[in-house]
């Protein structure tokens, strides 16, 4: 099986649209991991993306008479467009099933190319039928975006390109994983040619599908509701079966990464090559990140990461750029307990010492001491950041909430008022699908019912919008809310025991 994958790529159709992306070093990244980082640059595709090889090869492969009746697939980005290219280029029609709530910018990149856009429900496995009976119905032929042999082999093509590119040792190549067809393909080619190469699959860290499928011994399925859509080119419920089945021969590892390690590779790749990769474009490198700062790591040899894709919307780079230094530890977010009178400020500024403070929040409080949000810069170790801890915890009542999920999106930009005296308030992160109606569904389903006391919502430019919602809800009735919550169907947290909201909020 492995032969005939070979065979496969060396003969894989893909040069027609497709170019040999460039292999360079990353000097910044090279400095500070302590060996030289090359990337992989398929973010410089004409689609801006390494979709359209195994696209266009699957296309390409088939019958001249099946392929002029069309295709069809379902996906809300970087496929998509890969179809879209390819049936543009071979001039067959295309249609191309999104989830609703499609950011506009790739609605627009798929129309476009002249392909026909359909929008259906709100997830890849509903857009996926949709596509699935619309092949049936019309005889178009559905083009998997991941789980097929010919879209294995067109994505393996960059495992070529790779050892093409660089002859001498290399250490391990990183690869994000979605539904599997990139780290199939390079992974099936690499282990062939060169076994002593590492294949490290990289994972955001809510929608690790391969990583579960792996430590199971079997494909598994990600719960809907916890499967985050952050890095959403990669979020896949269940990884391929093909794809699964060569992953368990060719994949070393694989690493999950967090949201700010995510964002802080994005910055990486921007001050390296001036490039602006998408969150799954960016996971090789926040894998590779966080694998070389091990201490068993002792093989100097170089290593390679692919950029897979640059489709990100400008709108999310307010999110990307208020996480980096998080996820680089260069700043920490704390809340901080000062006594409400004159001079403390002062002398809380004197304990931080020489420092850049990037913002700082406060709301008079007579009771309780004043509090204080600050986020503090630092050096990039668990030894600085520690010793401010430790430095300021013998003054001052201290929470680290660098971390915590509801001070980095929405305390922090909420400072202004507490409810001390509000009766039975509850609070809830959710997440809401970006498109017309989410928010009415929502009051319709909760607001007509429980009175709502806060709200705080900020477009990130994703699928997903994020919000911070307070509702008054009494014991007897919390299990009616939980009802109404799970019915309405958007992922959703209880935060009332939230330091950051208790500290700031309440």
């Amino acid at each position: 099986m492995t032969d005939k994958y070979i065979r496969k790529i060396l003969e894989a159709s893909v040069y027609e649209v497709a170019e040999q992306s460039a292999l360079e070093t990353a000097p910044n990244l090279s400095d500070r991991l302590g060996r030289k980082v090359l990337l992989k640059r398929e973010d410089t595709q004409s689609v801006f993306s390494f979709k359209l090889r195994g696209a266009f090869n699957k296309i390409q492969s088939l019958a001249p008479e099946v392929r002029q009746r069309g295709v069809v697939t379902a996906s809300a980005g970087n496929h998509a467009q890969g179809v879209a290219l390819a049936a543009e280029y071979l001039k067959i029609p295309a249609t191309i099933v999104m989830g609703r709530n499609t950011p506009t910018i790739k609605i627009d990149a798929v129309r476009r190319r002249g392909a026909t856009v359909r929008l259906e429900g709100d997830s890849y496995d509903e857009a996926a039928a949709v596509a699935k009976m619309i092949g049936e119905e019309q005889g178009l032929t559905y083009v998997h975006p991941f789980d097929d042999p010919e879209v294995i082999a067109g994505q393996g093509t960059i495992g070529m390109e790779i050892l093409r590119q660089h002859t001498g040792p290399l250490h391990a190549v990183f690869v994000p994983v979605g539904g599997g067809g990139l780290i199939a393909g390079v992974g099936t080619y690499i282990k062939y040619l060169r076994p002593d190469i590492r294949v490290i699959g990289v994972e955001a860290e809510g929608s690790a599908g391969m990583w579960a499928a792996l430590n199971a011994g079997r494909r598994v399925q990600l719960a809907a509701e916890d499967l985050d859509q952050f890095a959403d080119g990669t979020a896949v419920r269940q990884v391929g079966k093909e794809n699964f089945r060569l992953a368990r021969k060719c994949v070393d590892e694989i690493i999950r990464v967090s949201i700010d390690e995510i964002c802080a590779a994005i910055k990486d790749v921007f001050e390296d090559t001036r490039g602006i990769c998408e969150p799954s474009g960016a996971l090789s490198v926040a894998g590779c990140k966080q694998y070389l700062q091990r201490s068993d790591v002792a093989d100097k040899s170089p290593v390679v990461a692919i950029i897979t894709g640059a489709n990100m919307n400008f709108d999310r780079l307010r999110h990307v750029s208020e996480r980096t230094e998080i996820g680089e530890r260069r700043e920490m977010l704390l809340g901080v307990t000062i006594p409400e009178k004159k001079g403390s400020f002062r002398k809380f500024c004197r304990a931080i010492g020489k420092r850049s403070v990037t913002e700082f929040n406060y709301r008079y409080s007579p009771d309780a001491g004043a509090r204080v949000l600050v986020g503090i810069q630092t050096v990039a170790d668990s030894v600085d950041r520690n010793s401010l801890l430790e430095k300021l915890s013998k003054h001052y009542d201290i929470v680290d909430l660098s971390d915590n999920e509801v001070a980095v999106l929405h305390v922090r930009h909420m400072i202004g008022g507490r409810a001390s005296q509000l009766e039975d308030e509850r609070l809830f992160r959710v997440e809401f699908p970006e498109r017309p109606g989410a928010l009415g569904n929502f009051l319709d389903a909760v607001g007509s019912v429980f009175n709502i006391s806060m709200f705080h919502y900020r477009n990130h430019g994703s699928a997903y919008g994020r919000v911070l919602v307070g509702l008054q809800v009494p014991d007897s009735e919390l299990r009616a809310l939980r009802a109404r919550l799970k019915d309405i169907g958007y992922r959703h947290w209880e935060e009332t025991e939230n330091p950051a909201y208790r500290l700031f909020l309440r």
